[in-house]
């Protein structure tokens, strides 16, 4: 299960949208996250499939690996539609015992699955095409006008990209303690929930210790390589704008309306 955990990963390549610059797929991951929770229609939910599915294409990400990817959260897709099937108010179609599913319950859950879905498909292409330094540099740039209210932009972004850089890490210290814990009679897969969880208590204190201990040992690289905060650093690459980043900002922006459009229209 941990191994299907892949967000935060890079997968190098050189496609399209490996080739963009970050802050323009910064800027598209939250178009496109706003036209997710803006389409309430079928049609709507077509348009942002559609263009979800051309971006899986042109940035070669496989299949398989978005499935992966999506396969931890399927309880969590199962619990939202559940709940929302049976507390959404409405004409009732169905009723088991003091329960009813009614035809807005089924819509709804319907609609808050494939938001779901979507939204995290789509941080998934982000993280996948772009790399960590890319990532943090294209936050820090989009984040600098606000350096002039007191918003620590650089130091953010830094955290920002630490945070995501580190979970495949953790998950591959959580499975080697897993093994660990298994070779000496541990199971964590026999049970009932409340025994499983009870199973997971052994690895809490490892994996914290393990955690602060890597913390301590960036910070201490960090120090010894005099870093400091973003004033007056330089960056290797720099970033710079392209007509293909002008493209996608049109795309961007023709998606944004339509689906604006189709909302005011009720299509």
């Amino acid at each position: 299960m941990l191994k299907d955990i892949t967000l935060g990963q890079y997968f190098p390549g050189n496609t399209f949208i490996h080739r963009l610059d970050p802050r323009t797929k910064l800027l598209m991951t939250i178009v496109y996250l706003v036209c997710v929770f803006t389409a309430r229609t079928p049609i709507a939910f077509g348009v942002v499939a559609l263009y979800l599915a051309i971006m899986i294409i042109v940035s070669n990400v496989k299949l398989r690996l978005l499935l992966r990817g999506m396969k931890p959260l399927i309880f969590l897709l199962a619990l939202t539609g559940t709940l929302n099937l049976f507390l959404t108010p409405g004409e009732p179609l169905v009723s088991i015992w003091r329960l009813s599913i009614s035809r807005e319950g089924i819509e709804w859950a319907i609609m808050l699955i494939l938001r779901i879905t979507m939204m995290i498909t789509g941080s998934f292409i982000l993280t996948y095409t772009t790399p960590p330094m890319a990532l943090t540099d294209g936050i820090e740039s989009l984040m600098r006008p606000l350096k002039r209210i007191g918003v620590p932009a650089h130091e953010l972004a830094m955290i920002m990209s630490i945070a995501l850089r580190f979970i495949p890490t953790l998950l591959e210290e959580t499975d080697r303690i897993m093994r660990a814990q298994k070779a000496r009679g541990a199971s964590f897969d026999t049970g009932n929930i409340i025994q499983r969880g009870r199973a997971m208590l052994p690895i809490l204190l490892p994996l914290f210790i393990s955690a602060f201990r890597r913390a301590e040992e960036l910070a201490v690289a960090m120090e010894s390589r005099c870093y400091h905060d973003g004033e007056g650093r330089t960056r290797m690459r720099a970033l710079q704008y392209s007509r293909d980043d002008a493209l996608t900002g049109l795309i961007g922006l023709l998606l944004l309306g339509s689906i604006i459009t189709l909302r005011v229209t009720g299509l």
